[in-house]
C-alpha cells in the first residue's frame, strides 16, 4: 500500500486548511485510516482515525471539534479538515493505514505510512 498526503502549507492562525491522503496498491476499504502529527522537537502524536466504513471517527481529545476526518472509499482517499488553526498545530502530518483496526489511536497499530505533508501556523 502506498500513501501519498499532501494539501499542507503556510496558512495563518484561524485560518482552515484541508489535507488529504490519496492510498493505492491495496485494498482501501480494508483498513482503518489515521492521521498522526509530528511537530519539531516532539513525539509523533494521534490526531485521528476512522473506520473502514467511515462511520466511525476517534480524535484526540485536544483536537475534537476542530478536526473533521472522513473518507471516500470510492476514491481511496482520506481527509483531515482543520479549521481554527493555532500556532501550535504547526507539525509534518502523516497519513497511515491500519490493516487489523486495532488500537486506532496508537501509531505502533498502523502498517502503513505516508511521506507526510508540512503544516504551518503562524500568529
Amino acid at each position: 500500500v502506498q500513501l501519498q498526503a499532501f494539501g499542507g502549507g503556510l496558512v495563518q492562525a484561524g485560518d482552515s486548511l484541508r489535507l488529504s491522503c490519496a492510498a493505492s496498491g491495496g485494498t482501501f476499504n480494508s483498513y482503518v485510516m489515521g492521521w498522526f502529527r509530528q511537530a519539531p522537537g516532539k513525539e509523533r502524536e494521534f490526531v485521528a482515525a476512522i473506520s473502514r466504513s467511515g462511520n466511525l471517527a476517534y480524535y484526540a481529545d485536544s483536537l475534537k471539534g476542530r478536526f473533521t476526518i472522513s473518507r471516500d472509499n470510492a476514491k481511496n482517499t482520506v481527509y483531515l479538515q482543520m479549521n481554527s488553526l493555532k500556532p501550535e498545530d504547526t507539525a509534518v502530518y502523516f497519513c497511515a493505514a491500519n490493516l487489523g483496526g486495532w488500537s486506532p489511536r496508537t501509531d505502533r497499530s498502523y502498517n502503513y505510512w505516508g511521506q507526510g505533508t508540512e503544516v504551518t501556523v503562524s500568529s
